[in-house]
């Protein structure tokens, strides 16, 4: 690797030191909020949903709807009908090929 991309490296774990650093300074021992916590509480999954629904929709620059959509469509009707996990990954997989395989 170049020495720029070390450089990158280097600068991004130095600023996500600095920021993780700065709640607990800006807090200064007293406790979080209630309200507070619940929004800190649902940001892991909202950022996680975003990251899926991206994956999922978007190829490059261009978002669209393809086989590995309808595959992620199958496998969610399958966990909201209370499925089993492994039962809606398998078909995921399974409606994912099938859909490319005519393709």
């Amino acid at each position: 690797m170049t020495a720029t991309v070390w450089w990158t490296i280097a600068g991004c774990t130095v600023v996500t030191a600095i920021i993780k650093g700065i709640g607990p300074v800006a807090l200064g021992g007293r406790d979080v909020p209630p309200r507070l916590t619940g929004v800190i509480t649902l940001m892991a999954p909202a950022l996680l949903a975003a990251l899926v629904v991206t994956s999922t929709f978007a190829t490059g620059d261009r978002w669209h709807v393809g086989a590995h959509t309808v595959g992620v469509a199958v496998g969610g009707v399958v966990l909201l009908r209370r499925g089993p996990l492994i039962v809606a990954v398998v078909l995921a997989v399974a409606v994912t090929a099938g859909l490319r395989a005519i393709t």
